[in-house]
């Protein structure tokens, strides 16, 4: 895998290849969960065809795990990522409730 190859979380989730769906209804705090709901969705799916790969075709060489871990650690920071984020939020929304 190449550096050039490997793109910032960020830049995947807004340069996604197949972007969120769009809803004209709902509120921000939905619309966040949804969000994060198809990214981690989308890294799941990553990290099952790179385990399928291995599985059937038995590439199990260090670097197709190595490749495989770090796709885990990746889904792994987008949950903690996705909690902390929605967790903020509604402290957020909270707040402007209060006002």
């Amino acid at each position: 895998m190449s550096s050039s190859s490997v793109n910032p979380l960020l830049q995947q989730l807004v340069l996604s290849s197949n972007p969120p769906t769009r809803t004209t209804s709902g509120n921000f705090y939905e619309a966040l969960a949804r969000a994060w709901g198809e990214a981690l969705d989308k890294q799941a799916q990553v990290i099952q065809e790179k385990s399928a790969t291995l599985n059937q075709e038995g590439n199990d060489t260090p670097g197709a795990i190595t490749e495989l871990t770090a796709e885990a650690a990746k889904i792994s920071f987008m949950a903690q990522s996705s909690q902390t984020s929605m967790s903020q939020s509604a402290k957020a929304l909270e707040t402007v409730a209060q006002k």
